[in-house]
């Protein structure tokens, strides 16, 4: 079933449309970051473009857009991901990944292309729905980590396999031309909207890293090394990329019980 947004999963823990942040109270058609308290952290975008995380901070800032309580209007430069698709995608049949996304216009550096958008779930019906799978099942459910400067991490489960958005086409590449990044609208459940990390060209197949190791800083290695049972659960992965890594990123946080 399609969705373009993040509906609550089967288990009712999240829902991802409640409304619980405070709106903005700027009078102006677009916000600025010395009065805006959606943009505290600073300015998200600049010619409808994500602003790229200055390098000597060492981390991304969060990005918090304008929401439903906001006294801005619909014009304003801090809502972007919240008005959706807005490029011409098509969706094709790989030679040997399935399906895939592919654009059919130019898209510069830094633009908004998709969200990865489906049912989000608590902790348990996501391991519950992983350990039912079988190696030949497709995967669709993501894992979002943000690292918090506390040294928590918030986590985020969103699976399309039922429920979903034209994201979930998207196929793995080593050297994608996409990076993931959770942008918060309403409510602390974040969006996991996708830009574009290079200017791409019409035909050009779209894709993301599944690790999300690509674009984070500081690099992590956080990706675990498979025990030898988990090695038959493995994905080859068929992006073609000079630096391919053979197999689809792993992570066995779902597999193994608390």
């Amino acid at each position: 079933q399609y969705s373009p947004d993040n509906v609550a999963g089967a288990d009712g823990d999240i829902d991802p449309t409640e409304i619980t942040f405070p709106g903005c109270s700027c009078l102006t058609s677009s916000c600025l970051p010395a009065t805006c308290s959606c943009l505290h952290h600073g300015e998200n975008y600049s010619n409808s473009c994500l602003r790229a995380a200055e390098q000597e901070e060492g981390y991304t800032r969060p990005v918090f857009e304008c929401n439903a309580m906001c006294q801005c209007g619909e014009s304003c430069q801090n809502r972007l991901v919240q008005r959706g698709l807005q490029l011409r995608l098509e969706v094709f049949k790989t030679e040997r990944k399935g399906w895939g996304l592919r654009t059919l216009e130019f898209i510069a550096q830094g633009s908004f292309v998709c969200e990865y958008a489906g049912e989000v779930l608590g902790f348990k019906e996501a391991r519950r729905r992983i350990q039912a799978q079988t190696p030949k099942d497709s995967n669709y459910v993501i894992v979002v980590r943000e690292h918090l400067h506390s040294g928590g991490v918030l986590e985020t489960f969103v699976d399309p396999t039922y429920t979903g958005n034209v994201g979930r086409f998207l196929n793995h590449s080593c050297e994608p031309n996409l990076f993931m990044v959770p942008v918060r609208v309403d409510s602390m459940v974040p969006r996991l909207a996708l830009f574009a990390a290079t200017d791409i060209s019409a035909g050009e197949e779209l894709s993301y890293d599944y690790s999300g190791r690509f674009h984070n800083l500081p690099n992590s290695e956080r990706e675990q090394k498979p025990s030898e049972e988990a090695d038959g659960l493995r994905k080859p992965c068929y992006c073609g990329s000079r630096t391919c890594a053979s197999f689809l990123p792993w992570d066995s946080s779902l597999f193994s019980t608390p």
